[in-house]
């Protein structure tokens, strides 16, 4: 009898360890950004709203940037003004075209989604892009390599100073 209850021990330990493996596997099948890996992350819409933006013609958009806890931590404590955000780091801009309300007509309220970018804090990993790795996503799917080779180069060149974020925390 206890012979077969460490047999069933050890069955369970193995179902385990194949539901644990599955698990992990999960995400692998993932679309990724070409150049950098970059996924769309789980859970994302439940993360923290850091600020609201509206974007002038010919975007014509409205963004909502949303960070991970690492993220909104960072931010507090000065990340982009006066230091850089810590490895670990993911924000994710969520993009509409914005249209008037019905209901308000000065106001406006989100159209069609346009667009999902996502960066990712990996000094090592992504050395060569300034510690950022970048993923643009138009329904759920990256958009095409030479779109992410304009990423880099367009952070670099307008918010260098801020570790290469553009999205100030909004207070």
């Amino acid at each position: 009898m206890r012979y077969a209850g460490w047999i069933a021990l050890a069955g369970c330990g193995v179902l385990g360890l194949a539901w644990a493996a599955v698990a992990v596997g999960a995400g692998a099948g993932k679309p990724a950004s070409p150049l950098y890996g970059v996924t769309i992350p789980d859970g994302y819409r439940r993360w923290q709203l850091v600020a609201p933006a509206q974007e002038a013609p010919p975007l014509d958009e409205l963004r909502a940037t949303l960070g991970n806890e690492v993220a909104i931590r960072a931010y507090a404590q000065g990340a982009g003004a006066d230091k850089p955000f810590p490895d670990g780091t993911v924000l994710v801009k969520l993009a509409w075209k914005h249209v008037p309300s019905p209901e308000f007509e000065p106001a406006s309220i989100p159209g069609a989604a346009t667009t999902v970018q996502v960066m990712v804090k990996d000094s090592k990993k992504y050395a060569a892009s300034g510690g950022w790795g970048y993923g643009r996503f138009v329904n759920g799917q990256p958009v095409d390599e030479a779109q992410h080779r304009t990423c880099f180069a367009c952070h670099q060149s307008r918010a260098k100073a801020r570790d290469y974020v553009f999205t100030r925390y909004a207070p």
